[in-house]
């Protein structure tokens, strides 16, 4: 079985790890020079291809793949 993980793409990826560090939407959208509605985009697609349904969820998730670490 795949790794969920391993099919996401870079930049799901990159705002994955900027979430779980607690930053905001539209300072995500600043820092990757992209609408606040394509982080919301990338946001709900890497949670469907996680199948997660919660910031909680995908906090837990990136720590153990070691995306953060605490």
């Amino acid at each position: 079985e795949k790794d969920p993980y391993q099919q996401l793409t870079d930049r799901e990826r990159e705002v994955l790890k900027l979430v779980v560090e607690g930053h905001t939407t539209g300072e995500i959208a600043d820092m990757l020079v992209v609408s606040p509605k394509t982080v919301e985009w990338y946001k709900t697609s890497l949670m469907n291809k996680l199948n997660l349904h919660n910031k909680t969820d995908l906090i837990k998730f990136a720590i153990r793949k070691r995306v953060i670490t605490l």
